[in-house]
């Protein structure tokens, strides 16, 4: 990227601005020594020297103009070490008699005579301190064996605040240790000039003055005169200087093309391609005209703009102009024109609930698969009678938003005040349902909407029964299809006799949205404009049309370019990564994709970054109060600290206060299926990596920094990681947490998941990782989910009723936020496969349609509080793990320790026994729990402990607290000077 010029002086700010560079015209004062006037056919030179010693500056520039000609452009040209205290510029002057000349150090200090500027000959001319005179200050060095050797050290992988060069010239002898000090010469660079003498080499090594050496391993450097670079043990002779300042940018981005602009109410969405410039494209600048309020014009980062508050029946007319980091502009778009309807009758609504996030237990929804309020809504899609669905009549879209409206009663009923749900964009796959292959970021999708029940709706009605939403977001991938406002490709592949069943014939007219059937077809959501049986205009797709050899199912020929591929050439390298993941566990996890037709976004890329950026802005400021992130791991953990986690927090701040940004829930799927605390040594491919900041700069580019990172921390390992107390009592003391070093991201627990197998191997497992997460008590922690049951089962938990209490004892007492994938509280399909893909019906799924349990009427009074409740969810409700969850929820409520509180296990014996406490202000919450086994507690605080399972009471005197035994299950928590018995005796806690 080219970077700026340094500025010009403050005499010439004005006409540097206008991009003419006009310094004042004096009388030239006469040298000391006239100058050798130049011949008719022999062209002048001049060899300016300039004095160093009294400046102090670490870079030297000559801005001259020969006379009768122009001027440099700023700040001029870099002259070179001449000899100690000097460095010099020969330049070339054709038939002038003499130059007019300033000096800079390139960072906008000046030497111009006090405004007069110096008048030189030509021949060798020496200014020092403000005088002229005709000399050559280095004269009686031999120029063939005398020299200086100008050396660049690069730090900007060590993180070295400071850098000397420690050398010896050939046959001399070494400096003092440390050496000399370097100086900074411009970002991750320092410089040194030395006098070889007579030398024409240096041994050198470097140190940042601590004691921490680079001597090239134990080899030291060798160098030559002139200019080197040193950087990552690697010596460039002769090099260019990486701090040079580079041309000027001149050049326009491209035009932005395919303008879009839709209508809704009364907001327009505007969309358009990424354009392209030689730096790179910085923001747009998008014009509206239309309405009475005249011509405004908006600047946005990403490639597309939601314009909302517009007038009614209006029409508008948009253009876009792309612009770089220099500031120019492209010329306009072509213009887009949307026209507005009625004003909506309510404006949106959504503010987040904005309280700590470990207050409220977590169900998670397939919003799909849970229950279907509106039936015309519903898809079953292009697998759906080949999957078996339809014989089930079960469409893959039936579960809504209207759905779980009019289900949330249900919800709070269990005694859940939060609700994760799937991704709410528009998708587009065949058989896509779950929300994962993203294809309009910008829209959500209209098969989980319906009139009355929009997703603000949706917001709107579990924020007025105080529980919050958290919606499931994907930063890393796009579906097969592209990502509309992004890039989208033009056609995919051959649609010949054999593959017309399958793949629609271009329609120029058709926009997919998901629920529209494709006009010319009268059968397709899906395919639409995507299919030729000609190769199209400008395709970019290697070898398409020709077959590959394979076949499909069906015994049809496959030719090439009819499935997404990474190395097909169909998705541009501006947008998307080139490559296949082979190693899960290796940098290319994070920048390659990872299955099939998820065609992997390149996030290092700024026009990714913006457009992912401004899409989830829009749910922002819906009010939704988090984000669960999918697939976090395969973005590198700079990237989310510099990029995506900034601008989520500056977006809820912007919108909302900065509290309610502090308790904006984001946690990550950081996907390790193993036993390890650290996924196979591997610490960037670790959940915990992902809740720490950054520890040192790496490069500008992001592609660059992620390459960097994985080396620096993969180089440092398990033991170089941070750690954290924050999880942890002292003693029988709650500490002020410290999340100075915290990213903004919490996690799943990967590794409690992973062992939940067994109750007690989950928590040994969970506490012996919790040093190395910046704040495990914000873990969200499950047993099963829409991927995995523990041990990377591919089936739902089936471990017996008693086993699923056990679990849910502990999670609900244990430090982390507990969640229940839908249903579990039945044992809903415990066994079955959870997924197969189009292969079988979803019936026979763990993501089946959870709706015909749910039938029936319900009234709550409270969270986990029924008033009354009939038909199907009366009995749903009548089960046992139903009543122990609903239990759980009311102590854990009740209890601050169990839901904010740091933990213990120091001087407790038991198997899953553990001491939590929190204070804060007023509230002092201290809680002894065992799960299942029997307990004892020493050097505890004496005074009163209520268990708020059975109300038993005990006063300690001593220290010391037993517990016999509960059973499994069942829990005792004690809590000094608690309540004393919380709910009703149930099933399991008794």
């Amino acid at each position: 990227m080219r970077r700026r010029r340094s500025s010009a002086p403050p005499w010439a700010a004005g006409a540097l601005a206008a991009g003419i560079l006009v310094l004042p015209v004096t009388t030239p004062t006469a040298p000391g020594a006239a100058a050798e006037p130049a011949s008719a056919t022999a062209a002048a030179s001049a060899t300016v020297f300039y004095y160093t010693k009294t400046k102090n500056w670490t870079d030297h520039y000559l801005h001259y103009a020969p006379d009768g000609g122009t001027w440099t452009t700023v700040p001029g040209t870099r002259m070179q070490a001449a000899c100690t205290d000097w460095v010099k510029l020969t330049v070339g002057l054709g038939s002038a008699e003499g130059l007019r000349a300033t000096f800079t150090n390139g960072s906008g200090t000046w030497d111009n005579n006090g405004g007069q500027n110096y008048a030189l000959g030509t021949g060798s001319i020496t200014v020092k301190d403000g005088t002229v005179a005709h000399s050559d200050p280095c004269a009686g060095t031999d120029p063939g064996t005398a020299g200086s050797a100008t050396v660049y050290y690069s730090t900007e992988t060590l993180g070295w605040t400071t850098a000397n060069l420690h050398h010896r010239p050939a046959g001399g002898s070494w400096t003092t240790v440390p050496g000399v000090g370097m100086e900074a010469a411009c970002a991750g660079w320092w410089k040194r000039t030395v006098d070889l003498g007579p030398a024409t080499s240096l041994k050198a090594a470097f140190n940042n003055g601590n004691g921490v050496w680079d001597n090239n391993n134990g080899s030291d450097y060798t160098l030559t005169a002139g200019t080197s670079t040193v950087r990552n043990n690697t010596v460039t002779a002769d090099a260019k200087d990486p701090c040079a300042a580079a041309d000027p940018d001149t050049r326009a981005p491209g035009v932005p093309g395919g303008v879009e602009a839709s209508a809704s109410g009364t907001s327009v969405v505007v969309s358009w391609n990424a354009a392209t410039d030689d730096t790179g494209v910085t923001g747009y600048q998008v014009t509206r005209t239309g309405g009475t309020r005249g011509t405004t014009v908006t600047h946005v980062t990403s490639t597309v703009l939601s314009d909302t508050g517009l007038e009614e029946n209006t029409a508008y007319t948009y253009t876009v102009r792309a612009l770089d980091a220099a500031g120019n502009a492209s010329a306009a778009s072509s213009a887009a024109t949307a026209t507005t309807g009625r004003k909506p009758a309510e404006p949106a609504t959504g503010t987040p609930l904005g309280t700590d996030p470990r207050k409220d237990p977590i169900y998670f929804v397939m919003t799909a698969r849970f229950h279907d309020g509106d039936s015309a809504d519903n898809r079953g899609g292009s697998q759906h009678t080949k999957s078996g669905n339809a014989a089930n009549d079960d469409p893959m879209f039936r579960g809504d938003f209207k759905g779980l409206v009019e289900r949330l009663d249900y919800i709070k009923a269990l005694g859940f005040s939060a609700v994760w749900i799937t991704p709410v964009v528009l998708n587009r796959s065949d058989y896509d349902y779950h929300g994962y292959h993203g294809y309009d970021f910008y829209r959500v999708d209209p098969r989980l909407e319906s009139a009355g029940a929009s997703y603000q709706d949706l917001i709107d009605a579990a924020h007025a029964k105080g529980m919050k939403i958290y919606q499931d977001v994907v930063y890393n991938h796009s579906s097969r299809w592209g990502a509309k406002g992004l890039f989208t490709p033009t056609v995919f592949g051959v649609r010949d006799t054999q593959w017309s069943w399958y793949y629609d014939e271009k329609n120029e007219g058709f926009a997919y949205d998901g629920l529209t059937v494709e006009p010319k077809s009268g059968k397709s959501y899906y395919n639409g404009d995507l299919w030729s049986t000609a190769e199209p205009t400008g395709n970019t797709c290697l070898n398409w049309g020709k077959p590959t050899g394979g076949r499909s199912a069906e015994g049809y020929t496959v030719y090439n370019c009819q499935w997404p591929s990474p190395t097909s050439g169909m998705f541009p390298k501006a947008y998307y990564h080139q490559c296949w993941i082979g190693n899960w566990e290796g940098e290319d996890s994070r920048s390659c994709w990872l299955h099939e037709d998820l065609a992997d976004l390149d996030t290092e890329k700024t026009q990714v970054q913006n457009y992912l950026i401004g899409a989830y802005d829009k749910y922002i400021d819906m009010g939704v109060d988090g984000f669960r992130v999918d697939t976090a791991v395969h973005i590198p953990r700079v990237t989310w600290n510099r990029r995506f986690l900034p601008a989520i927090q500056e977006r809820v701040t912007q919108r909302f206060g900065a509290e309610a940004a502090r308790n904006f829930f984001v946690f990550g799927e950081v996907a390790a299926f193993v036993n390890d605390k650290w996924n196979r040594g591997s610490v960037n491919h670790s959940a915990q990596f992902y809740t720490w900041k950054e520890r040192k700069e790496y490069s500008a580019d992001d592609t660059a920094a992620a390459l960097e990172q994985y080396a620096h921390e993969n180089d440092l390992g398990t033991a170089g990681q941070p750690t954290s107390t924050n999880a942890f009592l002292n003693g029988n003391t709650y500490h002020a947490p410290d999340h100075s070093r915290f990213s903004g991201m919490h996690i799943i627990d990967m590794r409690m998941h992973m062992n939940f197998g067994d109750a007690a191997n989950a928590f040994h497992n969970g506490k012996d990782s919790d040093d190395s997460v910046n704040d495990a008590t914000y873990n969200v922690v499950y047993v099963d989910s829409h991927d995995y049951g523990p041990n990377k089962s591919s089936t739902r938990y089936d471990g017996g009723t008693d086993a699923w209490a056990e679990n849910m004892s502990l999670m609900w007492t244990f430090r982390g936020i507990p969640t229940l994938y839908y249903g579990s509280e039945i044992e809903f399909q415990k066994g079955q496969k959870i997924d197969c893909g189009p292969t079988c019906p979803l019936a026979t799924t763990g993501r089946a349609y959870y709706g015909d349990h749910l039938t029936g009427d319900l009234k709550v009074s409270g969270f986990s509080q029924v008033e009354s409740a009939g038909g199907k969810v009366a009995t749903t409700l009548r089960q046992p793990l139903v009543r122990h969850l609903q239990r759980l929820n009311q102590i854990r409520r009740a209890v601050p320790a169990l839901q904010t509180g740091q933990y213990s296990t120091e001087n407790v014996s038991g198997t899953m026994a553990f001491k939590r406490r929190y204070t804060s202000g007023g509230t002092d919450s201290f809680a002894l729990v065992t799960v299942t086994g029997a307990a004892a507690y020493t050097g505890i605080p004496n005074g009163t402990y209520r268990d708020a399972v059975t109300g038993d009471t005990r006063t300690v005197t001593d220290g010391r607290l037993t517990v016999a035994a509960p059973g499994k299950g069942n829990l005792r928590v004690y809590v000094l000077d608690g309540p004393g018995k919380i709910g009703a005796d149930g099933p399991y806690l008794k």
